[in-house]
């Protein structure tokens, strides 16, 4: 892709623009699905949320969980999480700012960690060192997850994609996690539901770039087709 937007840009210094994209996203409400699936008797459990941006996972799962603490580098991106968690009225939640690599929880304190849309920013192949970077996110992890606890990674499988379709950028990363980490995998569609073509094409553009926003525009897709890969580990 050209012209690719900065990330680091978007959840620093606009962070609400960045929730309206991702709240058109999973219309068919896969995700929740999938945590169910692989989460029997949520109601008991305690979920760390790392990179957890504006709160997409937290949100979905706060109303279902013993406890949720959402985790994430950007004051900014947890300032629109904690806004919209408060509105829930629960108070089963707590958010904190810190680097995926240095979770500041302690040992074994849950059974569920869910990690959406971002370790890839640290073990993609154009990151120097990504495999160094992954083993690190990955020990943290393991340290603070309970015996029997769940790690749940959901990552890009192809943005405008009907079928996976991953970075290539990516594919390092992902044969790591299932050849040297021994994670299980599993797809699922995750497509975005616009208000309208206009808005399709110009979130689009803003977060994913030309390319997809150009592809948006010339279909007049209001609904933009998306892949999402699910890992999942019991430790």
């Amino acid at each position: 892709m050209t012209g690719m937007p900065d990330h680091d840009h978007i959840y620093t210094n606009e962070a609400a623009q960045y929730d309206l994209l991702i709240s058109r996203e999973d219309c068919r409400h896969n995700i929740m699905e999938t945590f169910r699936r692989l989460l029997p008797n949520l109601e008991h459990l305690d979920v760390a949320d790392i990179g957890a941006g504006t709160g997409r996972l937290s949100c979905l799962l706060a109303p279902y969980v013993q406890s949720v603490v959402a985790i994430d580098a950007s004051q900014a991106m947890l300032d629109i999480a904690a806004d919209k968690l408060k509105r829930t009225g629960l108070t089963n939640w707590e958010t904190c700012v810190a680097d995926n690599r240095r979770l500041p929880l302690p040992d074994h304190s849950v059974d569920v960690v869910t990690a959406g849309w971002t370790i890839c920013y640290s073990a993609n192949s154009k990151v120097d060192r990504w495999n160094v970077h992954l083993e690190t996110i990955l020990a943290q992890i393991q340290r603070i997850l309970r015996p029997s606890g769940t790690a749940i990674i959901m990552e890009n499988f192809g943005t405008g994609d009907e079928q996976p379709n991953p970075p290539d950028f990516l594919t390092s990363y992902f044969h790591a996690l299932e050849t040297e980490y021994g994670f299980s995998h599993a797809w699922i569609r995750t497509d975005y539901r616009f208000t309208s073509v206009d808005e399709a094409e110009r979130l689009s553009r803003f977060f994913f770039g030309p390319d997809i926003a150009d592809k948006v525009s010339a279909a007049n897709l209001q609904t933009v087709p998306e892949c999402t890969v699910v890992w999942w580990k019991r430790v």
